[in-house]
């Protein structure tokens, strides 16, 4: 997991701005991602707060969700994709993600935006040129038109028509790569899978699909969703998570910043100038620190969202660790272990420099996501 730079690098506080420390930021921010109180969102208000939920493991995945819901219940993401409140497709650096089908187009224009099949090495490997795109689109579409379509099957049809015979390598086992723009375009997200394989759908059947708009009004709304559930944040955040992440460029997201005007506000944070919505300004300055203990799994959005180098989040000398997937033990937002699903249960390896471990409180969420995980 690639990670951002440094949350401590944002420039000076502007004089007379608000202050707070980062344990009561990250008490707001844990009310905000639905851990303290859990929340009593419905699946998709769950992924709408967290804007996008990592989607490579089911288990995972699942349990980022139910773990934010006070009643839940097995297999409801998969009942919220069957029934189109959900969509999974390919979205952050790539990699597939969960997003409500009202707000996904947000940030599949950001995705999108890039045009990175226009560039020459894309346009040399798939001998494509970009006039052939609208054509390719509308092969794709026609294809999915009867329903969804496993990724051989698409193939198939899409290299029947003599424009892109020569297409057949790009929809091989592993060969995912050129689906990905048809994605972000809104051509077409994962279908339910069959079996073992992955199917691909259009959405424009979907009534809640939105369409993907302009990207010049999809990224404020974009960085106001970030702030919302992220703050209180920085500029930095944001250029990692949705530059790096979906490929916006630096100062087009300093241009949205700048034309959310006064919607967001600054707040000094133990001497980092980081924004938050204005509007839940008087609620962050009203929060108190979290001390609740929380077990997340493996590229949960608690840690995805800021990355791993946010020092506030991950400690330092524990950042290659969560990286590499580790499911994390939270106490106020900072994480403090580690755990794993064994035969006899959970077991939660606890950091020494984290201090003592609220062994009641730990083992009070112990049974809590046991119970999750049946």
């Amino acid at each position: 997991m690639r990670s951002s730079t440094s949350s401590r690098t944002c420039g000076d506080v502007p004089p007379g701005v608000t202050s707070l420390t980062w344990p009561q930021a990250l008490g707001w921010r844990m009310r905000r991602q639905l851990l303290d109180p859990i929340g009593d969102e419905p699946v998709e208000g769950v992924v709408r707060r967290l804007g996008a939920v990592q989607a490579q493991h089911d288990a995972a995945t699942e349990l980022s969700i139910r773990a934010r819901r006070t009643s839940s219940e097995h297999a409801e993401v998969t009942q919220a994709l069957a029934d189109g409140r959900l969509i999974k497709t390919f979205a952050f650096r790539g990699a597939t993600h969960l997003m409500t089908a009202e707000d996904a187009g947000i940030y599949l224009a950001l995705r999108g935006s890039s045009r990175m099949w226009e560039l020459p090495s894309w346009r040399a490997y798939y001998g494509l040129e970009p006039a052939d795109w609208p054509g390719l689109r509308g092969v794709v579409r026609e294809a999915l038109a009867d329903g969804p379509l496993t990724r051989s099957e698409l193939g198939a049809a899409v290299t029947a028509d003599r424009r892109f015979e020569h297409l057949g390598f790009a929809f091989g086992e592993g060969s995912g790569t050129l689906l990905k723009p048809l994605a972000w375009l809104g051509e077409m997200s994962f279908g339910l899978p069959r079996g073992r394989q992955s199917t691909f759908q259009r959405l424009d059947g979907n009534p809640r699909w939105n369409g993907v708009p302009d990207v010049e009004a999809a990224g404020p709304r974009a960085v106001e969703a970030y702030v919302g559930a992220y703050g209180p944040t920085t500029p930095e955040h944001l250029r990692y998570w949705l530059g790096s992440g979906l490929g916006a460029g630096g100062k087009r997201i300093q241009a949205w910043i700048d034309r959310l005007g006064d919607r967001l506000t600054t707040v000094d944070v133990d001497g980092t100038a980081c924004l938050v919505p204005r509007e839940h300004l008087d609620e962050l300055v009203a929060s108190s620190p979290s001390d609740a203990v929380r077990l997340l799994p493996a590229y949960d959005q608690w840690v995805l969202g800021p990355g791993t180098a946010d020092a506030t989040i991950v400690p330092s000398a524990r950042r290659a660790l969560v990286s590499r997937g580790a499911a994390v033990a939270l106490v106020g937002g900072v994480v403090a272990g580690t755990w794993s699903s064994t035969r006899p249960g959970i077991a939660v390896d606890w950091f020494p420099e984290a201090g003592r471990q609220p062994r009641d409180v730990v083992e009070s969420e112990i049974a809590r996501v046991g119970a999750l995980l049946g």
